[in-house]
């Protein structure tokens, strides 16, 4: 890293601290990249599991394939981790790796501009609590901002008027008591299924707002033993075995997903019997019971949501939200409900990435306008056309509906350390996949997306863009995304060697600042 004029040269700027931030800076590391920073907006490490603080928050993939293949952690204490234990993971791994002197924290980026005399990113940053401003000129940038990073509040007419406390479940005002208060929850998805059992425990009264009920079938969930512990760290293979039995048997439910949708009665099924097991009132197993296909929007998991349901104290509104007032929420057939707090449990901004807006390509566009017009596309999910030298990770049609994103996250930066790799070693300035390339890659994922569940399943999901389309999932197995992506390709790409490159010493200099 070096300073030149007003901006801090640096081979690869990384934005985010996350699973996929930091996959990437440990890697590109291990490959001799050294010459990083990573750009992390909160005041620490850890990305969704540092932020999502919300009562009951764990993650609803198995602990065993939830972590770094290359960094397993034989402490977890249960088959699925709760947020503090998967933040303080992400913090030792980042620790252990030796990377954390160059994570810049409380940094948000303003703008990433592609400056093609320079053959460099021109990113400004701004330090969110003392407005100090940077730039660096970054030979390439890995946006790793996340795919739940940004909470999407929901457009009713009044909220801004309500006057109470108000918060995103991403967003948790720990301030807030809640013993005895009267709270709202707007959603009734992955967030809201964990932290309405929690609320319904200590609050005076909790309404649950539900648009459409999700599939819901039960956590396995057990506390791992102090023996398993044990053979985990000191028994060779031990956890690697265990670990790729996890990663087979969600790996199993593929063609379901892709191939074969109606194989989901089985999971149907299991959602039934877990309705009747939790609720006792026929009325209310009606509300939570979906008319669409399992699997067509993300299937939960939870042995506390249906019981919780069932509590006196809880109601469930399934008519929909005319407007909130400043004492209460009024639902479509004219009756309001009075609270105290209300909490937004509505999700994230994943087919609009936030971060496609900060960022502007070699023809002057944003990512944002770009993908505005055509959907969000990029080869392979990770390189875009007209934006050299970025690397988006966990891009288009890369997230998973069946297993651990932390597989796709590595497949990824392997992907993206190769191709800085074939740079270094070619001496190329600039690399950029071709459109025709992109086009093939985006045609045939859009393609096997036809039979798919996603497609087939008969709702409408947040896998979808405004065109229709499943931007966001990949309609394979992981082994083959990895495969894809097993090595870098550069006859997919244009590339502009230091020579060729509009102002070739600035260029070389970057090269080997």
């Amino acid at each position: 890293m070096t300073q030149t004029g007003t901006a801090i040269e640096v081979d690869h700027l990384i934005v985010g601290a996350g699973f996929g931030g930091l996959c990437a800076a440990i890697k590109l590391d291990e490959a001799g990249e050294r010459d990083f920073v990573v750009v992390e907006k909160d005041s620490d490490v850890g990305g969704t599991w540092h932020i999502n603080t919300y009562p009951g928050a764990e993650c609803d993939v198995p602990s065993q394939l939830y972590s770094f293949s290359f960094a397993l952690n034989p402490d977890w204490s249960k088959v699925y981790s709760p947020q503090q234990e998967i933040w303080e993971y992400t913090k030792r791994v980042a620790t252990e790796a030796g990377i954390l002197d160059r994570c810049v924290l409380d940094t948000a980026v303003d703008h990433a501009t592609w400056d093609d005399a320079q053959q460099r990113w021109i990113v400004t940053t701004t330090h969110v609590r003392t407005g100090e401003e940077r730039t660096y000129a970054a030979r390439t940038v890995v946006s790793a901002s996340g795919g739940l990073s940004e909470p999407s509040l929901p457009d009713i007419d009044g909220i801004d008027s309500f006057a109470g406390e108000v918060f995103h479940s991403a967003r948790w005002d720990h301030d807030v008591d809640l013993r005895g208060k009267r709270v709202a929850v707007i959603g009734t998805g992955a967030s809201a299924i964990q932290l309405v059992p929690e609320v319904a425990k200590i609050a005076g009264r909790v309404d649950v707002y539900q648009r459409t009920p999700n599939w819901i079938i039960p956590r396995n969930e057990r506390r791992f033993t102090s023996l398993e512990k044990t053979l985990f760290r000191y028994v060779p293979g031990a956890q690697r075995a265990v670990r790729a039995g996890v990663y087979a048997t969600l790996e199993a439910r593929v063609p379901a997903f892709v191939r074969f949708p109606v194989a989901m009665k089985a999971v149907e099924a299991q959602g039934k019997k877990n309705i009747a097991k939790g609720i006792s009132d026929p009325a209310l197993r009606a509300a939570v019971t979906p008319q669409y296909r399992a699997g067509c929007k993300r299937i939960l998991v939870s042995n506390k949501w249906y019981p919780a349901l069932d509590r006196d104290n809880v109601e469930l509104v399934t008519d929909g939200i005319a407007k909130v007032t400043a004492g209460g929420i009024v639902d479509s057939t004219g009756t309001e409900r009075e609270i105290d707090v209300l909490v937004i449990a509505t999700g994230f901004h994943v087919t609009d990435a936030p971060i496609a807006q900060h960022v502007t390509g070699r023809e002057g566009r944003t990512l944002a306008a770009v993908w505005d017009e055509t959907g969000m596309r990029a080869y392979k999910g990770t390189a875009i056309h007209g934006f050299p030298n970025l690397f988006q990770i966990v891009g288009p049609n890369t997230a998973l509906g069946h297993s651990s994103m932390i597989f796709i996250i590595e497949s990824q930066v392997r992907y993206v350390v190769d191709a800085a790799r074939t740079m270094r070693q070619q001496g190329l300035a600039a690399i950029e996949p071709t459109a025709e390339a992109q086009e093939r890659w985006t045609t045939a994922v859009l393609e096997r997306m036809r039979k798919t569940v996603w497609t087939t399943g008969g709702c409408a999901s947040w896998y979808l863009d405004k065109f229709g389309n499943n931007v966001t999932l990949w309609p394979g197995q992981t082994f083959t995304f990895r495969r894809h992506l097993s090595r870098f390709d550069p006859t997919s790409y244009d590339v502009t060697a230091l020579t060729d490159a509009v102002d070739t010493t600035t260029a070389t200099e970057a090269v080997s600042a």
